[in-house]
């Protein structure tokens, strides 16, 4: 009898154990096979945008603090600082180095410009790691109309000056307004008068391996199409879906619409072997009175879903299964922008270093680094005459749509009770080997 005890004793002691070491994980399993544990690892097709137009922002190390603290795994970078590139060392965050559009003419004309820049901005060491460098921001578009003749051998310059057998990509980041058209997808072709540009241009990207970047925005389809179902279809809310009768896919999502009609623009020139990787999206949380949709509402929408959806893996309708590399826009808001309101307003975060609103991106059921700040928006003194109300769109609750973003969330609550119940089951393994 006291050896049948003695060989019941050793597995539920070694139960116990295994329970008290591996909790985090089994947490994991008991909350939702599709819910991301809390030390989750970043997650390399989610990056985010760090612009600097601003002039109240964090020190650059408070910045990779923090994003080491979210799932994010790149970051895309406007201007190659070499402080803020050191700054990401160890982080485990890859980045994305900016050279700018009025670097082009120099590194087009000068071999030893293009290597003397790449020579002084690439970290000495293997960390933080490099994954592209993108010269110059949608150039084909620029006020110097110049730039555009010169774009390619600025970037064949720089390529040459990388290191033997690197695997830095080097490109450019484009505008939507490359596309002739886009809607359906499957139509999605480049403007002809752009082709002089753009021809040698993805010779030199299917060459070389490197990604055709470009910027969509779903915020500002819904600017050019302000209704309900539109903004249902810009924000991964519930929707009809839109048939594409050239492919005979349905698309229930404007940010896969937009990703797919840059693919077939691709495919049509016969550039299959282009990927594609989306170097700015985002959706402002705030904007004048004549920008509909701009909220804290909508953008929490869109970056939760957005997030959710590339976490799915399912991809777009033209590319199942892979979801695509995507820059979220921004990091911060930068109150020195130009231009319109919403402009100044896509920050994630704040420069508290919390969350302007839930995106799902914090791995600890955390909202930031510090504790969130006081409500602001209800202390600013209402205009004179009310704004017209901003269309919205209220994220659906947990289970009534595939589509919702919160399906792969859950809170730190319910995180905490399943671990205090690994716990207790630990424990009470324990407790049955001394008694047998």
């Amino acid at each position: 009898m006291a050896g049948r005890r003695r060989a019941l004793a050793i597995p539920l002691l070694l139960l116990g154990f295994l329970l008290l070491v591996h909790v985090p994980s089994a947490a994991c399993v008991l909350l939702n096979a599709e819910t991301r544990c809390a030390r989750a690892a970043p997650q390399s097709f989610i990056g985010i945008n760090y612009g600097d137009v601003a002039d109240n922002l964090p020190p650059p190390a408070s910045t990779a603090r923090l994003l080491k603290s979210t799932t994010i795994g790149k970051v895309r970078l406007y201007r190659t600082d070499p402080a803020v590139v050191s700054a990401f060392a160890g982080t485990g965050i890859s980045l994305l180095l900016g050279a700018s559009n009025g670097d082009i003419p120099n590194f087009a004309s000068s071999p030893s410009a293009a290597a003397a820049w790449v020579a002084s901005h690439l970290p000495s060491s293997s960390s933080p790691a490099i994954n592209g460098i993108s010269v110059g921001n949608e150039v084909l578009f620029a006020d110097d109309a110049t730039l555009a003749a010169q774009l390619v051998p600025a970037l064949q310059n720089v390529y040459d000056a990388l290191p033997p057998n690197s695997s830095i990509k080097v490109s450019t980041v484009n505008a939507m307004d490359v596309l002739a058209s886009s809607d359906p997808p499957s139509s999605g072709a480049f403007k002809p008068a752009l082709a002089a540009a753009l021809d040698p241009l993805l010779a030199f990207l299917s060459k070389t391996g490197s990604p055709f970047l470009v910027n969509p925005y779903p915020y500002f389809a819904y600017q050019d199409d302000p209704r309900p179902d539109t903004l249902a279809f810009c924000l991964f809310q519930p929707n009809a879906g839109r048939p594409d009768a050239g492919s005979g896919l349905t698309y229930t999502s404007m940010f896969d619409a937009q990703v797919d009609a840059v693919r077939a623009a691709l495919d049509a020139k016969g550039y299959k072997d282009v990927e594609i990787v989306v170097a700015e999206t985002g959706w402002p949380h705030s904007g004048g009175t004549d920008e509909a949709g701009a909220s804290v509402e909508n953008a929490r929408a869109f970056v939760s879903g957005l997030v959710s959806h590339l976490r799915s893996m399912v991809g777009t309708p033209r590319m199942p299964g892979k979801s695509v590399d995507t820059y979220l826009f921004a990091v911060y808001d930068e109150d020195l922008k130009p231009g319109k309101a919403s402009e100044k307003s896509f920050g994630l975060f704040q420069t508290t270093l919390t969350e302007t609103y839930p995106t799902g991106l914090m791995r600890n059921g955390t909202t930031g680094l510090a504790p969130a700040p006081a409500p602001t928006l209800a202390q600013k003194v209402p205009p004179a005459s009310p704004p017209p109300a901003t269309p919205q769109v209220t994220p659906t609750p947990p289970g009534a749509a595939a589509a919702a973003p919160s399906r792969h969330t859950r809170s730190a609550a319910e995180s905490s009770r399943a671990v205090s119940a690994l716990n207790l089951l630990a424990s009470l393994g324990f407790i049955m080997a001394l008694l047998v």
